[in-house]
């Protein structure tokens, strides 16, 4: 957890960005009857039955001190699809020396999948353009990209949707809109913060 929260106290950088990173499935659903618009007075109506149309996976990286964020979807969550998506972030890094990615202990995210995915050398050559930093287990809460996630669910993604597609769709859109206004997660939680209100994870405290 501290390891997490010095990272978060580097200032701003290019040459070494501070990234965060994580993914969340979305369930692809379908209405079976055709929802009542919203009128005046009335919100819009819409059937509690519907059908399950199979689900996707939705990417997210974010810069926190630039403002910026990516956002892919995915049919799938594999060790193949993560890789990808790391090399993606290292494309568009391409001038930075080292790039710091916070991310959880998921068991996709390791040098393994990058090795599934690539050549010896290009999976070498890759893992070594990163510094991995991974969130301490039942921690999730301390990536950034979470609270990204949960932004992107709140404004975009909170309704049903059935098709991959029109997810793809509303998600660029999102993360258009969010660029643009150069949105920026301020953490404000500190190792110091972490000793005074976590202080059951400290044994010494409490000797």
């Amino acid at each position: 957890m501290e390891r997490v929260l010095d990272v978060y106290k580097r200032p701003f950088d290019p040459r070494f960005p501070v990234i965060c990173m994580d993914e969340s499935p979305k369930q692809l659903i379908a209405e079976i009857r055709v929802p009542i618009p919203a009128s005046p007075g009335q919100t819009a109506k819409y059937d509690y039955e519907y059908r399950r149309c199979g689900s996707c996976n939705i990417f997210i990286e974010c810069e926190p001190l630039a403002g910026t964020r990516t956002v892919k979807v995915t049919e799938r969550r594999t060790k193949l699809d993560w890789a990808y998506f790391v090399e993606e972030i290292a494309n568009r890094n391409e001038s930075a020396e080292k790039i710091t990615l916070v991310t959880d202990n998921l068991n996709t995210h390791n040098p393994g999948s990058l090795y599934e995915a690539f050549p010896p050398d290009k999976a070498k050559a890759l893992w070594d353009r990163f510094e991995f930093v991974y969130t301490p287990k039942h921690g999730s809460w301390l990536n950034i990209a979470e609270i990204e996630l949960s932004v992107l669910a709140g404004q975009c993604l909170n309704r049903r949707i059935d098709n991959i597609e029109i997810v793809r769709k509303e998600v660029a859109a999102w993360q258009k809109f969010r660029d643009n206004k150069k949105a920026k997660v301020k953490w404000h939680f500190t190792t110091k913060d972490a000793r005074i209100k976590l202080s059951r994870l400290y044994p010494t405290l409490h000797s």
